[in-house]
């Protein structure tokens, strides 16, 4: 009787649990499936809303403006450099500086990771920050966006935990008595063994570069250099300048197309993200785990 009665409560648990995981992922996932459905529907049924379920009227005018703008390919163009250069540079610095700092027979580690957690909490400010990037020549160019910021602090104590808790000291030691140098230990020994931190430091780094935004804002005034997100701030702002003109003059369309473009950016700019997320979410969540529950 008491074990009808267990199996009883734990199928209710269950179905408790499975409700709640149900919820919780149309909540979630609920506000983008709006934004594909709205991106090709008649903007006068999503503002008027209509626009639930499924696409009302499709209408793609605004992917086809959006794509027909030769600004965003040049936006992608740049983006894409600056994701793949951005995320290949800030490993290069980032896990050698993790895996030293992780050696406890590195001299004055202490001070060096307290000197990079200070960093954390305290900065120049905005101004002196530009003031330096423009003495160093490096505004209005394409290094500002992939040097000065290339390190993390967070990514950086993630890594040297990784570290520290699953490559032993006793494998270098027998990698030492073979005649293994460190940095050649580092490269053929400690990266192999670190695939899912080095997918989850990459991942951080490509989508923190896909989606940069206020730094090209800041030291990036050359159109040919900016990047999709400034490319696609620029055009919902000139939609606005389009729909406050339009109104003056009794027009709608151009509203309508307005509206239909803000969701094509959204898609246009998280798309290729989502598509590449799947591949490595595996390492992800291993990684994060690893490094943030053990140490």
């Amino acid at each position: 009787m008491f074990g009808k009665r267990q199996l009883w409560q734990d199928a209710v648990f269950d179905a408790a649990i499975i409700m709640i995981g149900i919820i919780i992922l149309f909540i979630m996932a609920y506000p983008m499936y709006f934004v594909i459905i709205a991106s090709v529907s008649d903007p006068t049924a999503v503002n008027s809303g209509k626009v639930w379920i499924i696409p009302s009227n499709i209408n793609v005018e605004g992917y086809r403006r959006v794509f027909n703008d030769a600004r965003i390919w040049r936006g992608y163009r740049n983006t894409i450099i600056y994701t793949v250069a951005g995320t290949l540079i800030s490993l290069l610095f980032t896990l050698p500086a993790a895996y030293a700092l992780s050696r406890k027979d590195l001299v004055g580690r202490n001070f060096i990771m307290m000197y990079f957690v200070f960093t954390m909490f305290f900065s120049g400010g905005l101004i002196p920050t530009y003031l330096t990037m423009n003495s160093f020549k490096l505004t209005n160019t394409v290094w500002v966006l992939l040097i000065p910021f290339s390190v993390s602090v967070y990514n950086l104590i993630i890594s040297r935990t990784f570290f520290a808790s699953t490559i032993p000291l006793e494998l270098l030691e027998a990698a030492k008595i073979d005649g293994c140098s460190n940095a050649r230990f580092f490269v053929s020994v400690v990266l192999p063994l670190s695939k899912a931190i080095v997918a989850v430091i990459g991942l951080y780094c490509a989508v923190g570069q896909w989606n940069q935004f206020f730094l090209s804002l800041i030291y990036v005034r050359n159109r040919e250099l900016q990047p999709l997100q400034i490319v696609l701030r620029n055009i919902l702002l000139q939609n606005q300048i389009d729909e406050m003109t339009s109104s003056a003059f009794g027009t709608n369309e151009i509203n309508r197309v307005a509206d239909l473009m803000k969701y094509a950016i959204i898609i246009v700019s998280t798309a290729p993200v989502m598509c590449f997320y799947p591949f490595i979410q595996k390492y992800f969540a291993k990684g994060v785990m690893i490094g943030a529950v053990k140490g």
